[in-house]
């Protein structure tokens, strides 16, 4: 009799029956081999996705990453992302910070920031300088209000596809997607402040996937019954 995990309420309830052990492993996810080619192809790649992202560049980052040059799974992306969340500092720039210093080492964290702030920096100031006689036109200030409807609409279409990648998550989907229930109405109805959400949604939720993580190690570790001996037994 060997042990499973199947998923309840609360993530992975361990049971007993006669299937494999299922185990959450990154390593299991789709194979994902591509890598930067060099720090020109990071810095280009990180630059070409920074002058995208109007209003915001999870929809772009994600999109160039995953789907475009398949530098990262989806359960690696989503991992990623909520580390550079919790982490000091626009959340694209830990992103960068991180994949670039694991390709390139200390260089490709500088390269990939730099992608992301080098040229856009310079396209930002030009159009300051633009934007400046026209500010008072009412046309554009109606053009950019119609822009906060549509990167919404890219902010929520990437959380949607995302979701698919909470299966191989140790918590559990049903679990990840209540805890993502709790925080939209902590932050977006009752308006609490984001730092006390991050600590207690975020620490309960981290407590939680550690317990999980625990169950899985110790199922892993538990040694199989040997077939020997209970033939032996059941022998004549």
């Amino acid at each position: 009799m060997e042990k499973s995990y199947t998923k309840g309420l609360f993530g992975e309830c361990l049971q007993a029956q006669t299937q494999p052990i299922v185990i959450f492993d990154p390593q299991m996810t789709e194979p994902n081999n591509a890598s930067p080619d060099s720090k020109w192809d990071l810095f280009w790649s990180f630059t070409r996705l920074a002058l995208q992202g109007f209003g915001g560049v999870l929809t772009v980052v994600q999109r160039e990453l995953v789907e475009n040059k398949k530098w990262l799974t989806y359960e690696e992306f989503v991992e990623d992302w909520s580390i550079a969340q919790v982490l000091p500092g626009p959340n694209v720039i830990n992103l960068g910070l991180m994949f670039g210093e694991r390709h390139f080492g200390l260089a490709g964290a500088f390269v990939a920031v730099a992608g992301l702030l080098c040229v856009p920096c310079i396209l930002v100031l030009t159009l300051v300088l633009c934007f400046g006689s026209i500010s008072d036109n009412p046309l554009a200030r109606d053009a950019l209000r119609g822009m906060n409807a549509v990167v919404a609409g890219m902010v929520v279409a990437t959380g949607l596809k995302l979701i698919p990648a909470l299966k191989k998550n140790p918590i559990g989907t049903t679990f990840a997607l209540l805890w993502v229930a709790v925080t939209v109405l902590s932050v977006a109805v009752l308006k609490l402040p984001l730092v006390g959400v991050l600590f207690v949604i975020g620490g309960i939720s981290t407590a939680w996937a550690w317990r999980q993580m625990g169950l899985i190690d110790q199922a892993q570790n538990t040694p199989k019954p040997s077939t020997s001996t209970s033939d032996k037994s059941s022998a004549p």
